[in-house]
Formats: C-alpha cells, sequence, structure tokens
C-alpha cells in the first residue's frame, strides 16, 4: 500500500504543528488528517484520528484503486446569549487520499467509527497472498523416453 503525497500539504502541516496557526480546511484545500497503518495477517488496518466528527459528516470513496477519505467538522451551534472563550479545535475539511496497490482488495474494504477514530480494514487479496506450488515428480518411464 502506497501513500499519495503532496509536498506542499505536507509543509503546510509541518508548519501549521510548528507555528500552531491553523486555518480551516477547504473542500478544495482541505486539512490533512493524522492517521495510523499497519497490516495485520490478511489485511492492512488503517486508522484516522477524527475527533467531534459525526459519522454522517465522512465521506469515503474508492475510485481506481485511490482510497479518498475527507471528512468535515463543522462549528458549534452555540445559540443567542453564549460568547465564545477559547478556540482551538480545528474546523473545516480534512481530507487524505492512499493508493491502493494491486495486491489489496478494494471491494472488501470494512468501515467503523469509533471514539473519533475512524477505522479501515483492507484485505489482501488471494492472488497475493503466500501460496505453496507442488511439484510433481517425473514417471521413470517418461525419462526413458525422453533420454531416447
Amino acid at each position: 500500500m502506497l501513500m499519495r503525497t503532496d509536498p506542499f500539504r505536507e509543509l503546510d502541516r509541518f508548519a501549521q504543528q510548528f507555528f500552531g496557526s491553523q486555518a480551516p480546511g477547504t473542500w478544495s484545500r482541505p486539512t490533512p488528517m493524522p492517521m495510523d497503518a499497519y497490516r495485520a495477517g490478511d489485511q492492512y488496518v488503517v486508522s484516522f484520528d477524527l475527533p467531534g466528527i459525526s459519522p454522517d459528516a465522512i465521506d469515503l470513496d474508492v475510485e481506481r484503486n485511490v482510497l479518498t477519505v475527507k471528512a468535515e467538522r463543522r462549528p458549534l451551534e452555540l445559540g443567542d446569549g453564549v460568547e465564545m472563550q477559547v478556540a482551538e479545535r480545528p474546523l473545516g475539511v480534512f481530507s487524505r487520499q492512499l493508493f491502493l496497490g494491486d495486491t489489496l482488495d478494494a471491494d472488501r474494504i470494512e468501515a467503523s467509527y469509533e471514539a473519533g477514530v475512524l477505522t479501515l480494514k483492507i484485505p489482501i487479496t488471494e492472488k497475493a497472498k503466500p501460496r505453496k506450488i507442488a511439484i510433481s515428480a517425473a514417471d521413470s518411464d517418461d525419462r526413458k523416453q525422453i533420454d531416447a
């Protein structure tokens, strides 16, 4: 599994972490979301941190082996007479794209969302799994015909 990278997006992410200034992501320029990825047996597991985001605000799409995860954290509706004192949680659109190689089965991806973490389980295709190849021994009669 390979990740599609955008050097400018990574530079923006580092600048945001270093300087602490986080402009809200937009649909045309989303903020990258943190993730972990690992292989567990016959599948890859990818987890995205999306705290405070409603499951209905998350979009998962696969097109030509490119998995796109987009989510949007909307501002809280505080109502009348409420004055915000501190607003540090990032708002806006978050996105990440992963290139799923031919060894991964994009048709059988499972997604779950619990405690602000989106977890995807991506199975490895049967053709990519290691397998034993049986070796058949040639009969001695066949060898005599070949040697003759």
